[in-house]
């Protein structure tokens, strides 16, 4: 069975007007559970991450700031939200849900988190709505208990990951490939060991065209035991940061791609669904679902 992560806390509570889209968090099962894509016993509720598995990603001058609420103002200002307990209890509910999902992908083939992807989160920052790293916490805990020593991390969110491209710069079993746009968030990239930056306005065909040549390369590269993948939505045209131009058909195709790939080659896929910030709530949820329809055709 294909298992996914959920708790009502990912819906967490913002200012009114902030700009990100907290609301997905209850459509997306919401929307699945009522098409009957999926049923209530795919879901399962995680608990909190161990302060130790942290510790293995992160430093301790951060964790701890983050932890004991006392992370100076600029520094919450760079995540974007406001810290408090309950947001701290969503994000390690969260990254709980990745590490629980590498398990499950190794039983079922794949499993998914309806948060997580926040792959702006450095060794000792937060970044970009990002506080902990979910999948990288979730690959060094791989590493560390010795259930996969050939990691690989496709992050197709139109930002760059470069908060996990520093978690591992120096990390020869993770292999992290990012296709993101050149020109936006954030501004001062990091270097993962495949990266593509793609041009402002780019279109579905030339999209797909450069995601199956490097996908094909970075699992030569890579070889990898298990795959992490950050699907983010916000490469449709309707994203108000995206700065792409691609159409709901070119995503879901693209996602596709990497689980049929992922299939094929018997590796198990954690799936993190990161960002999307189309105008319409309505676009970010379908291309969002999409990706678990296609799971759910493919790996049922």
């Amino acid at each position: 069975m294909i298992k996914i992560a959920w708790h009502p806390l990912y819906a967490h509570p913002l200012p009114e007007g902030h700009r990100f889209p907290m609301l997905k968090y209850e459509l997306i099962p919401e929307q699945l559970l009522y098409e009957g894509t999926i049923d209530q016993g795919n879901l399962f509720t995680p608990e909190l991450v161990d302060e130790e598995i942290i510790l293995l990603t992160h430093q301790n001058k951060y964790w701890e700031q983050l932890r004991d609420l006392t992370l100076p103002a600029k520094e919450q200002r760079r995540i974007g939200f406001p810290l408090n307990a309950q947001l701290l209890e969503r994000e390690l509910r969260i990254t709980q849900g990745t590490i629980d999902g590498t398990g499950f992908a190794i039983e079922s083939g794949i499993a998914f988190n309806v948060a997580g992807g926040t792959h702006h989160a450095g060794s000792n920052w937060g970044e970009g709505f990002c506080l902990l790293n979910d999948q990288a916490i979730a690959a060094n805990y791989l590493l560390n208990k010795k259930i996969a020593n050939r990691i690989l991390i496709i992050d197709l969110d139109v930002h760059q990951g470069n908060g996990t491209a520093e978690i591992f710069q120096n990390e020869s079993r993770v292999f992290t490939f990012s296709m993101h746009g050149d020109k936006n968030f954030p501004f001062r990239k990091e270097v993962s060991n495949l990266d593509v930056p793609l041009d402002d306005n780019l279109e579905d065909d030339a999209y797909l065209s450069l995601l199956e040549t490097n996908l094909k390369i970075a699992f030569e590269k890579s070889d990898p035991e298990f795959v992490f993948y950050l699907s983010g939505v916000d490469v449709l045209s309707t994203d108000k940061l995206g700065k792409l131009s691609l159409s709901k058909s070119a995503c879901k195709e693209r996602d596709r791609m990497v689980l049929e790939t992922c299939k094929n080659k018997g590796r198990p896929l954690q799936v993190s669904m990161g960002g999307g910030y189309s105008t319409d709530i309505k676009d970010i949820v379908d291309a969002h679902c999409n990706t678990y329809r296609l799971a759910f055709d493919l790996y049922s």
